[in-house]
């Protein structure tokens, strides 16, 4: 072919037009913070984002006061003072993303206040994931990128953070239960059969519950609960169960003031070795060394 033929396809290319631009991450971190942390406060010239996992705070923005409740998020603009501290006798848990960007588009983000539907925590949750692939855990400041990070890691952490944004600016209606008016029965039906799940573990949480006695009480195969659950959660059931109980094992720790023995015996764990065994599987630490830097983080501050 010659340069006649090509030259259509070259006046016709599209350049694909980008709403959200990330320019550079400044932080991220995953904060578990006794029900007594209170932040005093800073302002600076990038974007910072606050979610709650768990527990509540109360933000103040500028001359605003704002109480963020599991599930919400807060955007702080450049230049604005913030400020939060635990609040609801909860010790709370919380996301925190920096960075800057030149998008005309993050002007509707200014003190922008949301509560995540199940997509969009699975996308902040994507966020966390590839930070903690890409770069050092716990993480510091300036990050440290791992040596041993995953090809793609950081751009896929980047293409995360873009979507979570870009979702955040063009909300979907949502039904009663939180979903998107186009899904299907089939998916709401998974849905439903997750939260059912979820519930059942709330309320059996201290004691060792198996997948058969949950397809038991909730009148399904064990196939049919095993595939919602890992659509929905993106986990198993017995690990999501699991990784349940360690939480509620680290708020006890961090709220009460129980013995390492009453916390597994009141999480159903059939010895003490047992329940610190698990617990150093899912968190890398010990309960005890867990103990302690609550504790530290608390004094320091």
């Amino acid at each position: 072919m010659g340069e006649k033929n090509f030259r259509p396809y070259l006046e016709g290319r599209v350049a694909l037009e980008r709403v959200i631009g990330i320019d550079r991450l400044v932080t991220l971190y995953y904060f578990e913070f006794a029900r007594d942390y209170r932040f005093l406060g800073e302002s600076h010239d990038f974007w910072e984002m606050v979610y709650v996992d768990h527990g509540e705070v109360t933000v103040t923005a500028d001359e605003s006061v704002i109480r963020l409740t599991p599930g919400m998020i807060i955007f702080h603009k450049p230049g604005e003072y913030h400020s939060f501290y635990a609040s609801g006798g909860t010790a709370p848990n919380i996301v925190v993303v920096s960075f800057t960007s030149s998008s005309d588009a993050m002007r509707a983000f200014e003190r922008a206040v949301f509560r995540l539907d199940d997509a969009e925590r699975d996308l902040l949750s994507g966020v966390v994931r590839e930070g903690k692939a890409a770069f050092r855990f716990p993480f510091a400041y300036p990050l440290v990128r791992r040596e041993d990070a995953p090809l793609g890691s950081e751009q896929r952490l980047r293409t995360y953070l873009d979507s979570f944004l870009l979702q955040l600016l063009c909300k979907e209606p949502r039904d009663a239960d939180g979903a998107t008016l186009r899904t299907l029965p089939r998916e709401k039906e998974s849905r439903s059969l997750a939260k059912a799940a979820i519930a059942l573990m709330e309320r059996r949480i201290g004691e060792p519950l198996t997948l058969e006695e949950m397809c038991l009480e909730l009148l399904v195969t064990k196939a049919r609960l095993k595939e919602a659950f890992k659509r929905q959660t993106g986990q198993s059931v017995m690990r999501y169960f699991s990784r349940m109980k360690i939480e509620r094992a680290k708020r006890m720790i961090r709220e009460e003031a129980c013995s390492f023995s009453e916390v597994a015996d009141r999480l159903g764990y059939a010895t003490l070795q047992h329940f610190s065994s698990a617990f150093k599987k899912l968190t890398g630490v010990s309960p005890s060394a867990y103990a302690r830097s609550v504790k530290a983080r608390s004094e320091g501050h």
